[in-house]
Order: C-alpha cells, then structure tokens, then sequence
C-alpha cells in the first residue's frame, strides 16, 4: 500500500480504485464527493449512475440521477440535515435533493442563466456551501461569474453577494469551491490564481494564502482546511521537477502548510494523482479524493479511455 504524509498526516492508499462497483457500472470520472452524517460517502460522477452512495467499507446502497436528471455533474455538498445538493456547470442548476434521490428544492433551474460576467446569479456555478450557524445558503459561481451570493436558508432570498473577476485581493480568477467553518468564515478555492481566499461572513477579505497549484477543492475537517490542486506545470516540467501537484495539502486556519499528500507527477499507480477536484472526509478522518481524470488526461489518449478517478486515503494514527 501507498503512504502519503507523515507524522500525524500519514495516510495510507486504500486500493487502486476505491468502491466495488457492480457489472456494467461505470464513473467516467468522479468530479465530487462528500460524506454524510452515517459516514454514507455521496459519489457525483458523470458515468452512468451520477450519484452512487457508498457504505464505509465501499459497497454500494444506493444510486440516483440516472434517465437524465444530470447534465455534467459538478459537485454535492452534503448539508448539516444530511440533504444533498447538486450542482450541475453546464446546465446551471442547483438542486437540493432527500439522500435516497427525490427532488426537494430547486434553487436554480436547469438551462437558466444569466449573463457572462454579469454579477448576477447565476451562470455556470460550481458549489453550494451551507453555514452552519443559520442554514443560509452560499453558492460559489464560478465559471460563468466571479461571485459568491449568499442566500436565505429557504433560498428564496438573495442576501448579498461579492467578487469580481481579476488577480488582486477578494478577486477570482474561477470562484472553484467553498467552505464555510463553524464561525461562518468563508473559504474560497480561487483556482486558476493558485490560492484560497478567506472572507468573514460577511464578504470582507481576511487572508489569502499562496505557495498553491491550482486550488480546486477546500474541504473544512476541524481546525484544518484540505486543498485538492491540479497540476501546476506541463509535460515538459514533469520530465525534471516534482513537487509541483497534483496533491493534496493540509492547511491549518492560520494557511500554514502542515503537510503535501503527493509529491510525484500525474500517474495512475495508487498514492498518485490526476486531478482532484474534490475532497471529504469522514468522522475518522480517512479522506475521499474525486478526480477529473478523464476531462483532463483520459479523453486525450488514443483511444480514450477511463482513468482512475477516486481514492480513499485511510488515516494512520501517529
């Protein structure tokens, strides 16, 4: 087995490709996952069952979004009443669904835009966030815009919103992921600029933190923020340099980094990585990583073919 870490970050690789996927099923790539309050882990995916639930030990449950509720599956956030919300890039909808598939909410519907660039909700969002101080509603809307809004808890209310696009403090460049702590402060991984920023609640810049690839993924775990991040270089750098993602960090809320889980180029053996596009853990603090390998190395090779696309890093204790 692979090890990645160490000291109290030592992690080992469990397997090739996590999950024990029945005949005929496929990911294609697991864009995100997230981790309910059973340690249930929620797979979005743009295979042919888009959302499959896993038990702990990587069994399937249950699965959802076949017969085309999805279009591109980008990320599930699983919110403090064990409620599944769905983000979908390309087709613009934001849906909050029970864990067994039924649609509850629509907060934005399918093939509803607005503008490019316009500020206004929503155009190619990317993440839902939920605070858990008050349930209100923070939607992360990234690649058609270069806003966060926060809305009211029923989502029928916009409550602020803020960001613009460019590469100075409190702007994005692909507004990717979002977190919110226990204090309400607001965790953005603001991709394509290679950093996190943090906000208070209220939208004000507290901090950005560097030293990064390309943040895709912020996932909150206690007192530690774990970034997933894509390359940082092309073919040419990876024949002589390492080091460079792609990875998963661990942060501290202060943006120290603790730890790097990954120091070798893209490659499929366990322990490597693609692409992480997102990252949970569960009450042990064994971590899932969801990779977009197809989107950005399978779909190039000839013939195309799957990647692995998701792996569980099982903590090890100090």
């Amino acid at each position: 087995m692979a090890i990645l870490g160490s000291g109290e970050y030592t992690y080992e690789v469990s397997g090739e490709n996590w999950g024990n996927l029945p005949e005929g099923w496929y990911l294609k790539e697991a864009t995100s996952v997230d981790v309910d309050s059973k340690d249930n882990v929620y797979v979005f995916n743009r295979g042919n069952h888009p959302m499959i639930v896993f038990d702990p030990a990587g069994n399937v449950l249950r699965s959802w979004g076949e017969d085309g509720v999805f279009t591109n599956p980008h990320a599930v956030t699983i919110a403090p009443d064990d409620n599944v919300w769905c983000v979908d890039n390309q087709d613009h909808s934001i849906r909050r669904f029970s864990p067994d598939g039924e649609l509850l909410f629509t907060l934005n519907e399918r093939h509803r835009h607005a503008p490019a660039m316009s500020g206004e909700p929503f155009c190619s969002p990317t993440r839902v966030a939920v605070d858990p101080r008050n349930g209100e509603i923070l939607v992360a809307d990234g690649y058609g815009n270069a806003r966060v809004h926060r809305f009211s808890p029923d989502g029928g209310t916009l409550l602020a919103s803020w960001g613009e696009a460019g590469t100075g403090p409190g702007q994005f460049n692909i507004v990717h992921d979002i977190a919110v702590d226990a204090d309400g402060h607001i965790y953005i991984g603001d991709r394509e600029n290679r950093r996190v920023q943090v906000f208070s609640p209220d939208g004000t810049l507290e901090a950005r933190w560097g030293d990064l690839s390309r943040a895709a993924a912020v996932h909150l775990a206690g007192d530690l923020l774990f970034v997933g991040e894509y390359y940082a270089g092309g073919a040419e750098a990876y024949k002589v340099a390492g080091n460079l993602g792609p990875r998963v960090s661990v942060l501290d809320k202060k943006g120290t980094v603790l730890a790097r889980l990954g120091d070798e180029a893209f490659g499929d053996e366990p322990g490597r990585f693609y692409a992480p596009h997102g990252v949970a853990s569960d009450s042990r603090g064994d971590l899932y990583v969801a990779e977009v390998s197809h989107a950005e190395y399978g779909r190039f090779l000839d013939p195309p073919r799957e990647l692995r696309s998701l792996q569980k890093l099982v903590k090890k204790e100090a």
